[in-house]
């Protein structure tokens, strides 16, 4: 696994044993984070896992009290203008003014930023299929959800942060919102956080992802390795057993009698090996989706290397 810690000529978002306590509750646990610059990175937990904490620290929102947090190479609390400016955000509430108008948001938006591209803003007006006479409090949540997309992106972000995104839109929406965070990504190569708990889209779209739970990261890697190194294997033994012999690299393991089925962490060869050592037939060998690979990590909540 790459060093958590990278330098700022690699990374984006740099956190280090960052820790947040509300009352007896903690949200965030001595985490740190890199994010590198540019693709997707996407954040996968349930709910309370610490994604929305960790974003409003990024954003400045929440100041950190344990440990650091730097974007850009700069503390958001410290430097918002230097941060900010160079963020574009969306969040699940999607709070946008219910009194403006389409096109009233667009320019009052627009204000904030100095690079803000008005004729990208029409392209993703148009591309969206957004009325710029509409009120935004008669907007749809899907039609709300594309207007925060536009007006996150059309100041040409480095860095775009998604905090569930597509959370409770209808399945036509959530693929014009990713194809938006795809095109920008291959156009213009800068970066996206993406955070969402719905995680075939996060397969779909992200070149990184981390897995949060508790507060803590219990695995980040790109989406190759963490595919490529988690296996599902069946393996059948000679005699029956009441208790799986121990394998290396083990998450989870089910089965009875003489036919076991683990969840393994490895290298595809090293992980055969393993189980032709324990006099083991391998019966079936599989990958695995991110999901699957999601729920065996929290049921183990070990962080197992790559």
């Amino acid at each position: 696994m790459p060093e958590p810690f990278l330098s700022l000529a690699t990374s984006i978002i740099e956190i280090h044993r960052l820790i947040r306590q509300f009352d007896d509750k903690v949200a965030l646990n001595d985490l740190t984070l890199t994010v590198p610059r540019g693709g997707v990175f996407g954040l996968i937990g349930g709910n309370g896992a610490g994604k929305t904490t960790l974003i409003r620290h990024i954003l400045g929102m929440l100041k950190a009290r344990t440990g650091s947090v730097r974007v850009f190479g700069l503390d958001p609390i410290t430097d918002p203008v230097g941060v900010l400016g160079r963020i574009g955000y969306l969040s699940e509430d999607r709070d946008l003014p219910n009194w403006m108008r389409v096109h009233q948001l667009m320019r009052y938006t627009a204000a904030f930023y100095p690079n803000w591209d008005s004729h990208y803003a029409q392209e993703l007006r148009d591309a969206f299929d957004l009325d710029p006479k509409a009120k935004v409090k008669t907007l749809s949540r899907g039609q709300r959800a594309r207007a925060g997309l536009l007006i996150a992106l059309a100041h040409r972000p480095d860095l775009l942060v998604l905090d569930e995104p597509s959370s409770g839109l209808d399945p036509v929406v959530r693929r014009d919102i990713l194809g938006a965070i795809i095109r920008t990504i291959a156009d213009e190569g800068r970066t996206v956080f993406f955070s969402s708990h719905l995680l075939d889209e996060v397969e779909r779209v992200a070149d990184r992802v981390a897995i949060i739970h508790e507060g803590k990261i219990l695995l980040t890697a790109s989406m190759d390795d963490i595919k490529e190194s988690h296996r599902r294997m069946t393996l059948r033994f000679e005699r029956a057993m009441s208790q799986p012999p121990s394998l290396i690299g083990t998450l989870a393991c089910e089965g009875a009698g003489v036919e076991w089925t683990y969840i393994c962490s490895g290298e595809t060869v090293q992980l055969r090996r393993a189980a032709e050592s324990i006099g083991a037939t391998i019966v079936d060998d599989a990958a695995m989706t991110l999901d699957e690979i999601f729920v065996s990590r929290i049921q183990s909540s070990v962080a197992m290397p790559l």
